[in-house]
């Protein structure tokens, strides 16, 4: 899945299926700091309306995801916790170019943005196939098509802004970088810990 080269550990969905309160505010939290990101990276692309009115769109549907993981909460009665910090996120960004033309910065933060939504992607998956709560299931796994577009059109942003066989070149960097920070993971009720 998104050629990604190492793959979630079925067990973890046992981990967060243990604690449902918390892999659901955790994952709203997730949810809000891709809204964030989109945002972002909306004001750093002025010149591209037709890239923009799709992150508009990618904005509008990680807040409905936001808040449709907030509806879950309270339904269940669970307490919707103060934001988590995202380890591996943090770890990503660390792969972010901050040297270079402002194109290859660009390009970057969409791959970043794109590994995101793949392994998020990838773990719903891993949710949806081995928890027994029928509700999330079917929740997860409509999520996991939203994230896999959304993965979809981050990848194709950059080969739009960059050279599309150098953003490939980029893109297997990230995986080889992302496969070696998410040994660390997995073990946590967090949708990347």
């Amino acid at each position: 899945m998104f050629k990604l080269k190492l793959l979630t550990d079925p067990r973890w969905a046992n981990i967060a299926e243990g604690n449902l309160e918390e892999i659901l505010t955790d994952h709203a939290w997730c949810e809000q700091k891709a809204t964030t990101n989109a945002i972002t990276l909306i004001t750093m692309l002025p010149e591209y309306p037709e890239i923009i009115t799709e992150l508009i769109l990618i904005a509008q549907e990680e807040l409905q995801h936001f808040q449709m993981v907030h509806e879950i909460i309270k339904k269940r009665g669970y307490e919707f916790g103060r934001e988590r910090k995202d380890d591996y996120v943090g770890e990503l960004i660390k792969f972010v170019r901050h040297g270079g033309t402002r194109d290859e910065r660009i390009i970057d933060r969409m791959l970043f943005a794109a590994m995101i939504e793949a392994r998020s992607c990838e773990r719903f998956k891993v949710l949806t196939e081995n928890i027994k709560d029928e509700e999330l299931k079917v929740f997860y796994r409509e999520l996991m098509i939203s994230e896999a577009n959304h993965y979809t059109t981050f990848i194709k942003f950059a080969r739009q802004l960059g050279d599309p066989e150098n953003v490939n070149e980029r893109w297997e960097e990230w995986l080889e970088y992302e496969a070696k920070i998410i040994k660390s993971y997995g073990k946590k009720e967090s949708i990347h810990g």
